[in-house]
């Protein structure tokens, strides 16, 4: 009987220490500056979680759902393509448990009809989709005539593709007849209790949705889609997405030599990009890795991603190394202005801020 009595108190305890965390908010004073910063960059909402010591630290909303509700934890945003480290993971977790490998051809299971007559479909592996070294001459094939085409032969090249990640879904999809929701719920979502996830529209997302914004303010009606999406219009809280990214930081799900490549710079940019970085905020290395752009000052990696659709801008990033990490979700075509001095606000690393401070601008 005492032993039930001193279960029940445990239980009890441990509900109260949840709670506790899940109402952790911000301070009122960094409160204030995030929402001067919507009111000054015209951004009706923004919903904010930060991580360090490895967990979920401050979770807050600010401003706007739509015109009658204001932004809530609870809100779902559109994240663009933020989908895409968790596509990523959900390969990873795929390749660990030995269903794919990261270099296996996809022609053997999947062949775009529109490259059908195209040797270089028969290159094609997962790991040039998550690095984005398809090949493919666009992000979008509707960008290019509505035609999925080649502009270089698969692995030689950095060419950002929405479809090269969309090509990826469809063999998973065909090797395992599972598609993407599917495996993301099993090997991802559900794990990590990342309750208001989804690919697809589901009914608990009415009355829960930000509406997009456009620069003058006007609102946008939402997109959502009846099959998943491995690059785009994944629906999500910052908190999930949080969660998400103490899944990564933890390298829950895979493999210790896939954790080592995941931190790795797979294919270096910073000879392309910096040289529009100013030497003293360059870092020593700056690259696609699998699925997140990978940054390294010194002995600190950082891994990031960004998401732009009309109206909507998000970010998320975390350190490994340091066990930090913050996502930052708008429903406004200005928000990317907003990115930095959040994060300055917060305390995020201050090199990671300096560059996106003239990156992000």
């Amino acid at each position: 009987m005492l032993k039930h009595r001193f279960s029940c108190i445990a239980i009890v305890i441990l509900g109260l220490l949840n709670s506790s965390l899940a109402q952790t908010s911000f301070s009122p004073a960094t409160e204030g500056v995030f929402t001067r910063l919507l009111s000054d960059q015209n951004v009706p909402g923004v919903s904010i979680a930060q991580i360090r010591g490895g967990k979920i630290v401050a979770l807050g909303a600010y401003g706007r759902q739509d015109s009658v509700d204001a932004a809530k934890t609870t809100t779902l945003y559109n994240v663009a393509s933020l989908a895409k480290p968790i596509s990523a993971e959900v390969a990873l977790r795929l390749v660990s448990r030995g269903t794919i490998s990261l270099d296996e051809p996809m022609v053997n299971y999947w062949t775009d009809p529109d490259i059908a007559r195209d040797d270089r479909r028969m290159l094609l592996t997962p790991l040039f989709s998550l690095t984005h070294r398809t090949g493919f001459a666009a992000n979008w094939r509707s960008e290019d005539g509505g035609t999925l085409r080649f502009m270089s032969t698969p692995g030689t090249t950095f060419h950002y593709s929405g479809e090269g990640y969309e090509y990826l879904a469809r063999f998973i999809q065909k090797k395992t007849n599972r598609d993407l929701q599917e495996q993301a719920q099993e090997l991802l979502f559900t794990p990590a209790e990342m309750a208001a996830t989804s690919y697809v529209r589901q009914p608990w997302f009415e009355g829960r949705v930000a509406l997009p914004a456009g620069k003058d303010g006007v609102w946008i009606e939402p997109t959502f889609t009846a099959s998943p999406l491995a690059s785009d219009l994944l629906y999500t809280t910052a908190g999930d997405y949080a969660r998400f990214l103490v899944q990564v930081m933890n390298n829950e799900g895979i493999s210790d030599s896939l954790a080592r490549e995941r931190q790795r710079v797979q294919v270096s940019l910073l000879e392309e990009i910096g040289q529009s970085i100013p030497v003293e905020l360059r870092p020593d290395e700056l690259g696609m890795g699998l699925g997140w752009m990978v940054i390294r000052f010194k002995q600190t990696t950082l891994l990031m991603h960004t998401g732009h659709d009309p109206g909507v801008h998000t970010f998320a990033y975390l350190s490994p190394t340091n066990g930090t990490g913050a996502v930052i979700l708008t429903n406004g075509e200005k928000g990317k202005s907003i990115v930095a001095p959040i994060l300055k606000e917060i305390g995020a690393e201050p090199e990671l801020v300096a560059l996106l401070e003239r990156t992000m601008r």
